[in-house]
Formats: structure tokens, C-alpha cells, sequence
């Protein structure tokens, strides 16, 4: 039952982005997801929480092995302030494509402890 509300949510969120707004409520998406660069899985977990389309894997889940500290900060008015990873599979290199929120403010506090990927990564059922 859970697969099936964790489906409904995201077609929701999907619905809401193409034709009104993105939704800002974090969900837990109890559907198998993976993170893969260069062919290889980076993260996989049934336990991401899902924010503005985004999966954010608990870091357990994620392969520390493929991830170097970056310099980046952003801040999101919401979230906080964002710190970034540089992914590198086989040599090869994605600049601030893995990203978390250390100390994330009360509205995401559900993300503590999560990454998220993007920029070159798929992010994949």
C-alpha cells in the first residue's frame, strides 16, 4: 500500500510542477531508487525522501567511495545552507553534482543526513 501512495505523491508533485507549482511537502518514497554515473551505482535505497522532485538518499545508502568534499555552498531560503560533493567514477569527474543539508532549517529537517544528485547523475527506479 505504501508503493502505491509514494506512486500517487509523485505523479501529484509531477502533475502540480508541470501546471502550477512545485510542491514543497517532503515525502518518504518507499520505491527502489538508484543513482548511477559512468554505469555505476552510486546510491540505491527504498527509503528516499522526495522534495521538489528530488530524491535525497539516506547516507548509508550512498557509496562514500565515489564522492569528494566540494568548496560550493548555496542556501535555499527554505532548506538552508546546502553543502555539495564532486561524484568521480573511473577518473571521470562531475563538479558539485551530489548535495546535502547539514544542519537543514525545521521545514526539511526530514533531509538530515540525506544527498541528493543531479547535474550528470540519473537518478532512476
Amino acid at each position: 500500500m505504501l508503493v502505491y501512495q509514494a506512486r500517487f505523491l509523485l505523479e501529484l508533485r509531477r502533475l502540480y510542477r508541470i501546471k502550477y507549482f512545485k510542491l514543497n511537502i517532503p515525502f518518504l518514497s518507499h520505491i527502489s531508487m538508484r543513482a548511477i554515473y559512468n554505469n555505476q551505482v552510486i546510491a540505491e535505497s527504498d527509503m528516499t525522501v522526495v522534495i521538489e522532485g528530488n530524491h535525497y538518499f539516506p547516507a548509508n545508502s550512498v557509496k562514500k567511495k565515489f564522492l569528494i568534499e566540494s568548496d560550493t555552498y548555496t542556501t535555499c531560503p527554505w532548506k538552508g545552507k546546502a553543502s555539495y560533493y564532486h561524484v568521480v567514477v573511473n577518473g571521470e569527474k562531475l563538479e558539485d553534482a551530489a548535495w546535502y543539508y547539514p544542519f537543514p532549517r525545521n521545514l526539511a529537517e526530514k533531509i538530515k543526513g540525506h544527498i541528493a544528485f543531479w547535474n550528470g547523475v540519473e537518478v532512476t527506479e
